[in-house]
């Protein structure tokens, strides 16, 4: 198992001050962005590692990160680094479920904000691939109506990626992933 890295939070934020160290778990699974490098073509940089809250609680139930907090450096605890979560992410239970399972069957899983969707998904990782996969995730039962999902596939088509919705279940045990593929009659 590797070291654990140092990680300050920072509001709402996990920042790895040490450059080499970013640099380490950015390599491992395309972890957190480099302050001020969008898209990082080489997987060696010189500035801290920004982690988002969901990728630093998986990181940290792995034992791969620390996390600490102010001046005197005090440990941040599991349950607090959820809480802060749950208070940032709408439905933070189910996304986070749907992200762990990603991450465990060896996916890189980055925010989807700007596809309009909860994740974008890798099979390789950003700047190796551009992201096959559109994930949004749903509760059990939730409505969607015919023109989101027409709508969600047309955006998914025209970035060329998969669109998918990630279901789990009531105990976020199982998740179900519903993938569409839209073809020409």
């Amino acid at each position: 198992m590797p070291k654990s890295f140092k990680v300050e939070l920072i509001e709402n934020f996990l920042v790895v001050w040490n450059p080499a160290e970013g640099s380490q778990l950015y390599r491992m699974g395309f972890y957190g962005k480099p302050l001020g490098i969008p898209k990082p073509k080489i997987p060696e940089f010189d500035v801290p590692l920004v982690l988002d809250l969901m990728e630093g609680l998986y990181l940290e139930e792995k034992g791969t990160i620390t996390v600490y907090e102010g001046s005197e450096k005090k440990k941040v605890s599991l349950k607090k680094l959820r809480q802060k979560a749950k208070q940032l992410y709408e439905e933070f239970d189910d996304k986070y479920a749907v992200y762990h399972d990603l991450r465990d069957n060896g996916l890189v899983v980055t925010p989807g904000i700007k596809f309009g969707c909860d994740f974008a998904v890798y099979k390789h990782g950003p700047g190796v691939e551009h992201a096959p996969y559109m994930v949004s995730v749903k509760k059990a039962g939730a409505e969607m109506t015919a023109t989101e999902i027409v709508k969600a596939g047309r955006l998914a088509t025209t970035v060329k990626k998969r669109f998918i919705i990630a279901v789990p279940d009531s105990g976020n045990e199982n998740i179900r992933y519903l993938i569409f593929k839209w073809f020409k009659a």
